[in-house]
């Protein structure tokens, strides 16, 4: 009789992310078997292995070995956007294209008190008004345009009609609406998202990374039946040495004075909602992509400003940037290039689509209405642009009554900024292909079929690779 085979895939049972890390950082370090590293665990501090190899020494991949899962409910819609600004991310917040938020109370900033708050108040209690008005014309109009196809079930066709009505209303929800995220990190993801967090300049999310470090310290809110990491703490070792992260403040700061006492006048230019450059100048490029997040400049325009530099000028603002980092600090991502830099004009609602494209470097300026709203041509069809357009004159008027950062959260999804997507030919082809498709939002389509435009201007044979598909090919009742 033969042998039986040895078992080559073996299955780990749930348990506390750092134990798991020990086990596998163990289990990678020893002839042993995976049973046997667990035993090892089972009788061996992990907090202590994990204080003298990950914090002390540095080995940092270890804690790329342990994963937890952690909700955030009840965040406003801006915070959930800074939550998920993480490259190694897995996780879902809640659909604004899907769900109805018109009973939904926006998240009030801590920066506000009285009368400002009263001011916030106000202007988000007209825009959820309208948003209901709008999304109630926008469907009465589909579902009149719309008939129900003879093979598609009632509720499926309204459950297409609704949506649809959500993609034009979502454009007047303000920026502090609240949502649910969940998400699926590494120890090491968690540490410098809780670092990043607690350092923000929004309160809201200083105390959020407050609390996601003392909820690591403890034992889990929510198990599915019995399990036996539900009796010990999520990642304690974690909690203890999630200190703010200081250098990208600091940073910021530094090269936001540099720029305001060092850049020449700017120079007014036509707006243009998808811009391609494909820089040859790779320190220009990261000196042009540094200061594209603290001015309110396009990507263009620095670039064109940073490539006539001199090798003085430009160490200068390396300089700057590299001062304040001790050893422990990463390179910003701006010194990561990439051969297409797209500098995207765009409402809010496409940027949190978009922003789900991790394979890219982003980078954005301030959240702003300064650039003016996206008004969906629907909107006049339906009967409910005056309704739009009266509401949005009063948020001007309310935005410029507020401080800064507390106004931002006031900002509707219609409201363009700038932003920077940093990529290479496939995930250009890969972006361009899914979100030009017939069941996405109108807004990103538009964007996405952009991108390829754009492409063939300067490379007219990887242009043409792009399978994009043109926002005039509709399919409204396909999601």
């Amino acid at each position: 009789m033969p042998a039986q085979a040895q078992k080559r895939v073996l299955t780990l049972g749930p348990m506390p992310p750092e134990k798991l890390a020990y086990a596998l950082a163990r289990y990678s370090r020893s002839p042993d078997s995976i049973s046997d590293s667990l035993a090892w665990v089972r009788t061996h501090d992990s907090g202590k292995f994990l204080e003298s190899f990950y914090f002390q020494y540095g080995h940092a991949s270890i804690a790329d070995l342990g994963h937890l899962a952690v909700c955030f409910e009840g965040v406003s819609e801006l915070a959930a956007t800074e939550i998920e600004d993480e490259q190694l991310w897995d996780g879902q917040a809640r659909s604004s294209r899907y769900q109805d938020f018109s009973a939904s109370e926006p998240v009030m900033p801590p920066e506000l008190s009285s009368p400002e708050a009263d001011i916030y108040s106000n202007a988000a209690k007209k825009l959820i008004e309208a948003y209901r008005t709008v999304n109630e014309r926008a469907f009465l109009y589909l579902e009149g345009q719309l008939p129900r196809p003879d093979d598609m079930k009632p509720e499926a066709y309204r459950r297409n009609i609704a949506a649809r009505a959500f993609d034009v209303a979502r454009y007047l929800l303000p920026f502090g609406i609240p949502t649910g995220v969940g998400q699926v990190t590494s120890i090491r993801t968690l540490e410098k998202q809780i670092r990043r967090l607690r350092a923000s300049e929004f309160h809201e999310l200083r105390e959020i990374g407050q609390e996601l470090a003392h909820s690591c310290s403890g034992l889990p809110d929510c198990t599915l039946g019995t399990l036996a990491s539900a009796d010990e703490p999520v990642a304690p070792t974690l909690a203890r040495h999630a200190e703010p992260e200081e250098y990208p403040q600091l940073m910021r700061a530094n090269l936001k004075e540099w720029a305001g006492n060092h850049l020449p006048k700017s120079s007014p230019a036509p707006v243009q909602p998808v811009d391609l450059v494909a820089p040859t100048d790779h320190v220009a490029d990261i000196c042009a992509t540094l200061l594209f997040s603290v001015t309110d400049r396009s990507y263009r325009e620095l670039y064109g400003l940073t490539s006539s530099w001199s090798a003085t000028r430009r160490r200068e603002v390396i300089e700057i940037i590299l001062g304040p980092r001790s050893k422990r600090d990463e390179l910003p991502r701006q010194f990561r290039s990439a051969p297409y830099v797209f500098e995207f004009v765009i409402d809010i609602g496409a940027y949190r689509d978009l922003h789900r494209h991790r394979r890219c470097q982003q980078f954005r300026q301030q959240y702003t209405n300064a650039l003016g709203y996206a008004v969906p041509e629907i909107l006049g069809r339906c009967g409910a642009e005056d309704v739009y357009r009266e509401v949005l004159r009063e948020v001007d008027a309310a935005v410029q009554n507020l401080p800064q950062p507390a106004a931002q959260y006031l900002l509707p999804f219609a409201a363009r900024s700038r932003f920077l997507f940093k990529m290479d030919f496939a995930e250009l082809e890969y972006i361009s292909r899914l979100r030009s498709g017939v069941k996405g939002h109108f807004s990103y389509r538009e964007v996405a079929w952009g991108m390829k435009q754009a492409l063939e201007k300067i490379d007219p044979i990887l242009g043409q690779l792009v399978d994009a598909t043109p926002p005039w090919i509709e399919d409204p009742l396909k999601r």
